[in-house]
């Protein structure tokens, strides 16, 4: 993963340690002070995002204990892999694009982070500026021209 992302999920992390678990806490101690447990929403809903967040913050801290993080800053050269950002050029419809690789997690196709194992990505790896890449879609190929790597 990226160190952006893993910065992101050590936020999170820290977040839902520092806020979230507390204040479900609280709210557990605030619903069994009510009286019956059986028959009581709020102590249940809070059971519930106490498990939420239990799993969360296990499923995180998972990750980062099997990240292998990548400064994409220190990488170069011309051809496409893990951490690029690459300007392509859809040779139907001239339509640019421009998509950073990253790890599945950090994936967020809004913010043109894609991730290493989608289809579009997979084409690009090992590829260069000027080369051409098929890719199957739902909708059918597309083919599109690599513009641009560049390492930011």
């Amino acid at each position: 993963m990226t160190a952006e992302g893993y910065a992101v999920l050590d936020e999170e992390l820290k977040r839902l340690k520092t806020q979230e678990r507390p204040s479900v806490i609280a709210a557990i101690a605030e619903a069994r002070a009510h009286g019956d447990l059986s028959e009581n929403a709020e102590y249940h809903a809070a059971k519930d995002q106490q498990g939420w967040i239990e799993g969360r913050i296990a499923e995180i801290e998972d990750k980062m204990a099997r990240a292998q993080v990548i400064d994409v800053s220190r990488l170069s050269g011309k051809q496409v892999k893990f951490g690029a950002t690459v300007t392509v050029v859809d040779e139907d419809t001239d339509e640019k694009g421009r998509y950073q690789i990253v790890g599945d997690h950090e994936a967020d196709v809004k913010s043109g982070k894609i991730s290493l194992s989608s289809p579009i990505a997979r084409a690009m790896i090992g590829k260069e500026v000027g080369d051409v890449v098929e890719v199957n879609t739902p909708g059918g190929g597309k083919a599109y021209e690599i513009n641009k790597v560049e390492w930011i």
